[in-house]
């Protein structure tokens, strides 16, 4: 929810909805809209609000992302019959008090890592804000909280009394701060999704008997962390555990998070635009990469007119990559070269390090260079179809730019 000024008070049949929101750095959106599947097995249509847009189910919903629009959304679920909503919280919106207006049954928090210090000034305020979905969680309300992130601890302690904790955790995040109700003992990755073997404790299983695994359609540790926040959410509203295993199954992998565009060589677009998620999206890459040539290619940028100090940090984690082609994200009123060069000074170690400025071009040439065995990553825009440079916004799109690349290779 990316809301503008949020009015005081929510509607007074928005009491008859229940709302799971769920806020973090990277994962949101991914959580969000599985949360969604898992609880349209119980009552259907769910009202979605997400970076991606609105919803219910799987419709889309043409509203403002404003309050106004917000509550539009929420409406057209209520009087649809609808009884839940998931809803994606971003810091700005927390801070300005969202949850006050409009209160969540249910807070979900994926991860905390490097992001809109620009906004929020220092990590403390942005862990601050973050915190508000779970300060505000009613009594009979259920906090599901990622325990290998080290801020769950944190989050943990502002959480009211009479408040239920569900805790999970992937050992890719780290050791757990606590005790684990869902744990990932292991995480299986394939070029067609990603097995999960799963250790529950015994209360989860109170709630329902949880499987020996579970395999999503998304690819990757992070997305298997984002499918048990997913299962834990919506167990926590009342679905079933077997029919939110079911749900979690069968959901298509969200638009622009790892998607697989071609196969030998194998493009990837991905959304990752922070340094944590980028590490991680190369890291899958390189447990996918296959034979024995087999080189992780990554092609990003930063955005302009915003947090500059994470410019470096990202290329250090792009140093995991055998080859980098730097180019533009949104520049905005910035100069895209120099942005650029900000991040080739985080780079670690001799890399095979390239740049091209045009963003187009930048995809089309490290597809062009790629081997069959090579898996070459397109980060830092993913869904997004637009790139705004100056003051001029135009339509592009990383997956219609990189099939155009592949068909100009074939």
């Amino acid at each position: 929810m990316t809301a503008g000024t949020v009015l005081p008070t929510a509607p007074e049949w928005s009491k008859q909805l229940t709302t799971v929101g769920v806020t973090g750095t990277n994962g949101k959106t991914s959580t969000t809209r599985w949360l969604a599947a898992t609880l349209a097995r119980v009552a259907s249509p769910v009202a979605q609000a997400t970076t991606l847009g609105s919803f219910l189910d799987d419709e889309p919903i043409e509203v403002l992302k404003t309050w106004e629009g917000f509550v539009e959304t929420m409406k057209a679920c209520f009087d649809r019959g609808g009884k839940f909503a998931s809803i994606e919280l971003t810091s700005e919106a927390l801070a300005r008090g969202f949850v006050k207006a409009w209160p969540c049954k249910i807070g979900v928090f994926t991860n905390l890592t490097h992001d809109h210090l620009d906004a929020h000034g220092t990590p403390e305020h942005y862990l601050a804000s973050k915190a508000q979905l779970f300060v505000h969680l009613p009594p009979g309300g259920t906090a599901v909280l990622n325990a290998c992130d080290p801020s769950s601890a944190l989050l943990a302690e502002v959480i009211p009394e009479g408040v239920r904790i569900l805790r999970y955790g992937a050992p890719s995040r780290g050791e757990a701060t606590g005790p684990l109700d869902l744990r990932a003992a292991r995480i299986d990755l394939a070029w067609t999704g990603t097995t999960i073997l799963l250790e529950a404790s015994d209360t989860l299983k109170a709630l329902g008997e949880v499987p020996a695994s579970m395999t999503i359609r998304a690819i990757g540790d992070v997305y298997a962390e984002n499918a048990m926040a997913a299962l834990l959410g919506g167990v926590a509203a009342g679905v079933p555990m077997s029919d939110a295993i079911a749900a979690l199954e069968a959901v298509a992998p969200p638009r622009g998070r790892f998607e697989v565009v071609h196969e030998r060589p194998y493009v990837v677009v991905d959304y990752a635009h922070t340094p944590d998620a980028l590490a991680r999206t190369l890291a899958i890459g390189r447990r996918l990469c296959t034979g024995t040539n087999g080189k992780l290619v990554v092609v990003f940028g930063a955005g302009g007119n915003r947090d500059k100090n994470k410019r470096g940090p990202m290329g250090a984690a792009a140093s995991a990559a055998d080859a980098i082609v730097l180019t533009s994200d949104n520049p905005r009123s910035e100069d895209a070269g120099a942005i650029a060069g900000a991040i080739r000074k985080g780079i670690k170690g001799k890399r095979d390090v390239v740049f091209e400025i045009d963003r187009e071009a930048a995809i089309a040439l490290a597809i062009r260079r790629a081997a069959p065995d090579d898996v070459v990553i397109v980060a830092g825009k993913g869904h997004e179809s637009e790139q705004i440079i100056g003051h001029v916004t135009r339509h592009f799109d990383d997956v219609e730019v990189a099939r155009a690349a592949i068909a100009a290779r074939a």
